[in-house]
C-alpha cells in the first residue's frame, strides 16, 4: 500500500476505534448502553469488565484511549506508550499504588501486575496530568481501579459473585475468573481466583516462538465503613510461570510476588476532606536463554534472577470552596533491586548486575482548582526529592579479562550517591465558548530522574528495561534529570448527536535519556572480545546519555450517533519524536494510526465492525539501528447478548482476513525460529475468533 493509498484509505474510513459497546441487563431487563471508553475533557476511562475479550496483556487495552499505544515484547509484558514517551516516563498505579518491576529488562512491567480478570477500569490521564496523581508524570500517567464489591444498605449481609471464561483460537489461549463478594452496611469483603494460559502465537505463515504464557492471580479484600470514616486492605498474589517473550535475549520462568495495600478516607458533609494509604510489594523474577526457546551453546547459557522491594505512601487533603478546592499532600516511594546473572553449566561464572540499586522519592504537592462562570481551571506546583544509590558489583570476567576488571573498578570506586531537585508546574484552563463547546489549553513544566538501570547498568548489557533494540547498554551515574516542557491546546464538542476531542500538543525535553554510541573503551572492547570469544556478531554497546528532544503531534477521538440504535466512531493518533542535537529520531515511535468503528444495538443484542489502519513509520532511529515498518489494515468484527439477566456472551473476530502484518512496536526476533528469521520484526496476530461468557449473582 503506497502513502496515495493510504490517505484515501484513511480519508473514507476515518480514524482508531474509540469505543465499543457492552450491554448490561437492569431490573426491568431492559438493556442499557455502556460506552467501553468514557470520556472527560481531561481523561480516558476503559470500561475493562465491558470488553469483549479479556486479553492477557491488559496494556493492548489502551489503543481504545486517543494518544496511546503498545510497545510489545511478550504476550504478558506490553509497555504502555502515550503521544511517543514509554516506560518509567508514564506513571502506573494500581489503585493509587505505585510498583516497581522485579525485572531489569521489565519483562513484568508494572501494568502486568493489573490482571484484566480482576479489574474494573483503566483511566488514562489525557495530556498534562495534574501534579496530585503521581510523582513523575513526565509522558502521562494511567491509573488502574479494582472491583472491590460495593457496601449494602442494611446490617444484613448480601453475597454475590461473578464467573467469567473466554478463549482465543490464536493461540488456544484459555482465561478463568472468579469473584465472590459479601458486604452489609460497614463491612464488604472479596475473594478473586484468576488462571489464564495460552501456547504459541500464530500469524500467517507461522507462529511467534516462544510466546506462551500462563499465570495465576489471588486477590483478597476487605473494607470497612463507619459513618465518615473508611478503611480499606488489599492484598494480591501474582503467580507467573513460563512465559516467551521473543523480542528480549531471556524467556520468564517465573515471576512471584506479593502487592499489599491500606488505605483510609475521612469524608464529613463538610468543606474538608482526606485520604491516605500505605502499600508496598516484595516480587522475585527468574528468567533465562534456554529453557523455552532453543538453547544455545552451554558455555554462553544465562540465568537471571531478580528480585525489587517497593514501598510508598500517600497523605492528600481537599477543601472546597464556593469557587473550586485546593488539595495538597505529602507522598513517597521507594524501590531496592538485586539482578545477578549466572550459567547452571559453570558454576564458575557469575555476574553481580545490580546489587542493592535504591531509588527514593519524596515529593510535596499543592493544587488549585478554579471554577469561574465560564473558566475553569487546574493549577499546581510539586517538588520531588530523588535520591539513589547502589552497592558494589562483581563479576567472573573481572578476574580475566582487563576491559571488565576496569568497568568494575571504575564503578565501584565512583560516587554512585546521587540526589535530584525537581520541580514540576502546571496550568490547564478550559473555556465554554457555549453549551456544547469549550476550548482547552495547557502549559506544564514536568521532570523525571533517571532509572536505577540508566544509571548503574556497569557492564554491557541488555538489561534496560525493556527497550528491546538489541545493543547492549552501559549507564552513567551523572546523568541529569530529564525536563520537558509541555504545551497542548484543543477543544471538546457534544451536540448530543456529535462528539468531538482533538488536542495539539508540543513537548520540548532536555536532558532526555536516550542510548548514544558509547565512549567508554573498556566496554567497547569488552563486546568485541565477546564477539571473538562466542562466535557473536553483536554491535558496539550504547551508553546512556542526556540529548535534546522533542515530541509533537495530533491525536482525537470522536463519536457520531447516526440513529437511535447505531453509532460510528473513532480515534485517529500522529505524533513525531526526533533529536535536536543531532539529526535523529527518537526509537520505537507509533506510526500514524486511525480507524473507524460502526455499531448496531438492539433490545438484547449488539454487533459492531472496526476497520483498523497503520501508516507507514519511516522516522526511524539510526542510533538505535531501527528498521522501517509498512503501512497495514486490519478489519475486526465481534457481537454481544444478553441471554439472561444474569448470562452475557460475546464473540468475534480479530483480523478477520488473516492479515500479514509487522507491528512497528512489536520488537524483533531473538529466538531461533524456521518462520522468522533473527533480526526480524516479529509479526502481528494472525486472524484469532474469540468467545467470553459472563455469569453474575
Amino acid at each position: 500500500m503506497d502513502t496515495l493509498l493510504f490517505s484515501k484509505r484513511l480519508m473514507i474510513t476515518g480514524l482508531t476505534a474509540l469505543t465499543s459497546s457492552g450491554y448490561t441487563a437492569g431490573a426491568s431487563t431492559e438493556l442499557m448502553e455502556e460506552l467501553l471508553v468514557k470520556a472527560t475533557y481531561d481523561s480516558r476511562t476503559i470500561d475493562v469488565s465491558e470488553a469483549r475479550i479479556i486479553s492477557p496483556d491488559t496494556a493492548a487495552l489502551l489503543t481504545r484511549a486517543p494518544g496511546a499505544n503498545v510497545n510489545g515484547n511478550g504476550p504478558l509484558t506490553g509497555i504502555p506508550q502515550y503521544r511517543g514517551m514509554y516506560g518509567a516516563r508514564i506513571a502506573t498505579s494500581m489503585d493509587g499504588r505505585a510498583l516497581a518491576p522485579a525485572g531489569p529488562n521489565w519483562m513484568d512491567p508494572p501494568l502486568s501486575y493489573a490482571a484484566a480478570g480482576q479489574l474494573e477500569s483503566l483511566e488514562l490521564y489525557r495530556g498534562i496530568v495534574p501534579v496530585s496523581v503521581a510523582q513523575e508524570s513526565i509522558g502521562g500517567a494511567i491509573e488502574v481501579h479494582t472491583f472491590r464489591g460495593d457496601y449494602g444498605n442494611n446490617e444484613q449481609f448480601q453475597l454475590s459473585g461473578k464467573l467469567v471464561g473466554s478463549a482465543q483460537s490464536v493461540n488456544q489461549g484459555s482465561h478463568l475468573n472468579a469473584a465472590l463478594y459479601s458486604s452489609n452496611k460497614n463491612h464488604r469483603l472479596k475473594v478473586g481466583v484468576m488462571s489464564e494460559s495460552g501456547d504459541d502465537t500464530e500469524f500467517p505463515g507461522g507462529k511467534i516462538t516462544p510466546s506462551e504464557y500462563e499465570r495465576q492471580r489471588y486477590d483478597f479484600g476487605y473494607g470497612f465503613r463507619n459513618g465518615v470514616h473508611s478503611l480499606q486492605l488489599d492484598y494480591s498474589y501474582n503467580d507467573t510461570d513460563d512465559t516467551g517473550t521473543a523480542a528480549l535475549p531471556m524467556d520468564i520462568g517465573y515471576i512471584t510476588g506479593t502487592l499489599t495495600s491500606l488505605d483510609y478516607s475521612f469524608a464529613p458533609p463538610s468543606h474538608f476532606s482526606m485520604k491516605a494509604s500505605l502499600y508496598g510489594s516484595e516480587l522475585k523474577h527468574g528468567m533465562t536463554n534456554y529453557h523455552l526457546r532453543t538453547a544455545p551453546t552451554p558455555t554462553i547459557w544465562r540465568q537471571n534472577i531478580g528480585d525489587s522491594e517497593n514501598l510508598g505512601f500517600k497523605l492528600s487533603t481537599t477543601f472546597t470552596d464556593d469557587d473550586g478546592s485546593w488539595t495538597a499532600g505529602i507522598d513517597g516511594f521507594s524501590e531496592q533491586h538485586n539482578s545477578d546473572i549466572d550459567n547452571p553449566n559453570n558454576a564458575m561464572f557469575y555476574v553481580v548486575n545490580f546489587n542493592r540499586a535504591e531509588r527514593e522519592v519524596l515529593g510535596m504537592f499543592i493544587e488549585r482548582k478554579q471554577d469561574w462562570s465560564v473558566l475553569s481551571g487546574n493549577f499546581g506546583l510539586r517538588y520531588n526529592h530523588v535520591a539513589m544509590d547502589a552497592s558494589e558489583v562483581d563479576a567472573s570476567s573481572a578476574m580475566m579479562m582487563p576491559s571488565a576488571k576496569m568497568l568494575r573498578d571504575n564503578f565501584n570506586n565512583t560516587g554512585r550517591s546521587q540526589t535530584d531537585h525537581n520541580i514540576d508546574l502546571i496550568a490547564k484552563l478550559d473555556y465554554s465558548i457555549s453549551n456544547s463547546t469549550s476550548f482547552y489549553a495547557g502549559i506544564a513544566q514536568k521532570n523525571r530522574s533517571p532509572s536505577y538501570q540508566e544509571r548503574y547498568l556497569w557492564l554491557p548489557l541488555q538489561s534496560t528495561a525493556g527497550l528491546a533494540d538489541g545493543y547492549a547498554y552501559t549507564g552513567n551515574i551523572t546523568l541529569k534529570p530529564e525536563v520537558s516542557r509541555q504545551l497542548e491546546t484543543g477543544l471538546d464538542f457534544n451536540n448530543g448527536t456529535f462528539t468531538l476531542a482533538p488536542r495539539i500538543f508540543f513537548s520540548r525535553v532536555d536532558n532526555y535519556i536516550q542510548g548514544t554510541p558509547s565512549k567508554v573503551a573498556p566496554a567497547v572492547m569488552l563486546v568485541r572480545m565477546m564477539n571473538i570469544a562466542n562466535g557473536t556478531n553483536n554491535p558496539d554497546p550504547l551508553q546512556f546519555n542526556n540529548v535534546d528532544a522533542e515530541l509533537y503531534g495530533f491525536d482525537m477521538d470522536w463519536r457520531w450517533k447516526l440513529a437511535d440504535r447505531l453509532t460510528l466512531s473513532g480515534i485517529v493518533n500522529y505524533v513525531r519524536g526526533k533529536r535536536r542535537d543531532v539529526s535523529d529520531n527518537l526509537y520505537r515511535i507509533a506510526p500514524p494510526n486511525t480507524s473507524v468503528r460502526l455499531d448496531y444495538t438492539a433490545n438484547h443484542w449488539a454487533t459492531g465492525i472496526e476497520a483498523v489502519l497503520y501508516g507507514e513509520q519511516n522516522e526511524v532511529s539510526k542510533t538505535n539501528g531501527e528498521q522501517e515498518t509498512s503501512n497495514y489494515a486490519l478489519v475486526n468484527i465481534s457481537a454481544s447478548w444478553q441471554a439472561t439477566s444474569k448470562l452475557h456472551l460475546a464473540a468475534g473476530v480479530d483480523n478477520v482476513f488473516d492479515e500479514k502484518y509487522d507491528r512497528h512496536l512489536g520488537g524483533y526476533n531473538r529466538a531461533a525460529n524456521p518462520d522468522i528469521s533473527k533480526g526480524n520484526r516479529l509479526s502481528g496476530t494472525g486472524s484469532n475468533l474469540f468467545v467470553r461468557a459472563e455469569w453474575s449473582f
